[in-house]
């Protein structure tokens, strides 16, 4: 904690600051809740299982799997996509996602409660947009969905610098003059980035935001614009009355009901859909993953409905496979595979190298400013320092939520961690189980608390921790490490047509950036090269 609690209102108890602290954290995506684990699929009898044959098979839909997609449909290769969350399709004034307030199942992968702090709610489990992977010391937020993490991060696009990119993933230093020649502008222009315009940011509702970027130059960060993929035409509409408040208020934790986020599924897959020869397959679950007699890639895949039960079993062989099921949802798949002897010889450096990103939320109480009565998103102002010894970034994310008597702004710091965290096969379990060092980014989270301090002493009030109790991260990295598990191209070492290109290739951080536009860049730049090299070759 930045502070003590006795600078809060008389009026107040510390459990009801902690309390709307926690509530605004997680608006914006902060800590979490005794999540447990999803439940597992409930059985199905089947009588036989169904047998199905690909050329190249793409595992998730996030930033990985949707720039996979589109560029093995580009260069003619039919291609399955297998994503275990549904298809939300939202638009103006929809009721697609549920809202804080009235948080539901949909908001939970297959648990019966919530899993965020300070929401104390049960309900039937559905397939819902979020899973907590709860490990040893740390809980992964994962995406759960058709566009994976893109249909509930606020949509910071952030680029690192040279500099920073190298100090996150040395293995690949010498790929940034080629990602920032064409692969970071080519993801800018396929997600449509831009930043607030200055008739939002200059309305009432955007107050906070205004506030935040004012405190952070007095407090010595360097204010910025945050890059998202939003159409603010939405978000206009919404000021003017003819939206409900969505962007305005910032109550787009679990998805965006007016549209207008230019997320993965409406931006890479559907253009790779549109090519025809690219078939996305909902509620499709990856159980495990082998290397087949025939040297070709087996997948044994169940089929649920919302509800998690097995409708189908399928077992697909594919010439080539992509994972990108995220961080977790691909690391525990190959550690799975290597210790159950799935595929032989798979590299040592599979489960380890994972990082947190250096997240930690925070929560501003009462400053002195005038902050509004609701506040505006997604987070589009930020602060960096670029004189810190580890780099680091701060973010302002407003929140839907506000409690009488307590104004609390969400304010979001990451930078450059190793990737320290591991992990390791539960057979009791049938899964991987994460373990991260409890002092790993010791260093990066003082020097975050610090600029915590110092934004709390340039504009009043004081700050809270939400994450001290209970670490989480947004932003899981690492677990299939570059040059160690996988080469610079995403080739797993060692096996011809298996592929990675997710955040798991990462070792840990983004340069003191959140990592969507490094992973999708990423993704870019090796299916350049996997066109060029592999397909009519491996696949």
């Amino acid at each position: 904690m930045a502070d003590t609690l006795s600078s809060s209102s008389p009026t107040l108890t510390r459990r009801g600051l902690l309390t709307a602290a926690a509530l605004g954290a997680v608006a914006a995506g902060g800590s979490v809740t005794g999540a447990g684990r999803a439940r597992a699929a409930t059985p199905f009898a089947a009588a036989s299982v169904t047998e199905r044959r690909e050329r190249a098979v793409v595992v998730g839909t996030g930033f990985g799997g949707g720039v996979t997609a589109l560029r093995l449909a580009r260069a003619g290769v039919s291609t399955l996509v297998l994503e275990r969350g549904r298809r939300w399709v939202t638009g103006p004034d929809s009721s697609t996602f549920c809202r804080f307030a009235n948080m539901d199942n949909r908001s939970a992968w297959l648990t019966d409660h919530a899993i965020v702090g300070g929401v104390d709610k049960s309900w039937t489990p559905y397939t819902g947009v979020l899973e907590a992977v709860e490990g040893d010391g740390m809980t992964a937020m994962c995406g759960a969905a058709v566009g994976g993490g893109s249909i509930t991060y606020h949509g910071m696009t952030l680029k690192p610098t040279k500099a920073n990119f190298a100090a996150s993933i040395p293995q690949a230093a010498d790929l940034y003059d080629d990602l920032n020649l064409w692969a970071y502008p080519t993801v800018s222009r396929v997600l449509g980035i831009s930043t607030v315009p200055y008739d939002v940011l200059a309305s009432d509702p955007y107050k906070s935001s205004r506030l935040f970027q004012d405190v952070a130059a007095q407090s010595g960060l360097t204010p910025f614009k945050v890059p998202l993929p939003v159409d603010w035409s939405y978000a206009r509409g919404e000021l003017t009355g003819q939206y409900e408040a969505t962007y305005t208020s910032s109550d787009i934790a679990f998805g965006v009901n007016n549209g207008g986020k230019h997320s993965i599924d409406v931006t890479y897959l559907a253009q790779a859909e549109s090519t025809g020869l690219v078939e996305v397959a909902p509620l499709h679950v990856v159980r495990d993953l082998a290397l087949g007699p025939d040297r070709r890639w087996v997948l044994s895949v169940d089929r649920i409905d919302t509800a998690g039960t097995v409708r189908e079993q399928i077992r697909i062989t594919a010439d080539a496979v992509f994972l990108n099921a995220g961080s977790p949802g691909t690391t525990r798949l190959l550690v799975k595979s290597r210790a159950k002897g799935l595929v032989p010889d798979l590299p040592d450096a599979v489960g380890t190298g994972w990082g947190n990103n250096g997240d930690r939320i925070w929560a501003w109480i009462n400053p002195s400013g005038d902050a509004g009565t609701r506040q505006g998103g997604p987070a589009c102002v930020g602060g960096q320092d670029p004189d810190s010894p580890v780099p680091l970034t701060v973010v302002h994310a407003g929140s839907p939520i506000q409690t009488p008597g307590v104004t609390a702004l969400t304010v979001v710091g990451f930078g450059v961690v190793d990737g320290a965290g591991t992990w390791a096969y539960d057979a009791d379990k049938d899964d991987a189980v994460l373990t991260w060092p409890a002092d790993a980014d010791a260093a990066l989270q003082q020097l975050i608390a610090a600029r915590m301090r110092g934004i709390a002493a340039a504009g009043g009030g004081f700050m809270i921790d939400t994450n001290a109790a209970k670490p989480s991260t947004w932003h899981p990295l690492g677990g299939v490490p570059m040059g160690e598990a996988v080469d610079l191209t995403g080739r797993v070492l060692g096996h011809k047509g298996l592929y990675v290109l997710d955040g798991s290739r990462i070792p840990g951080s983004t340069g003191a950036c959140n990592p969507s536009m490094t992973i999708a860049a990423l993704a870019e730049h090796s299916m350049q090269t996997i066109v060029r090299q592999d397909v009519g070759r491996v696949f």
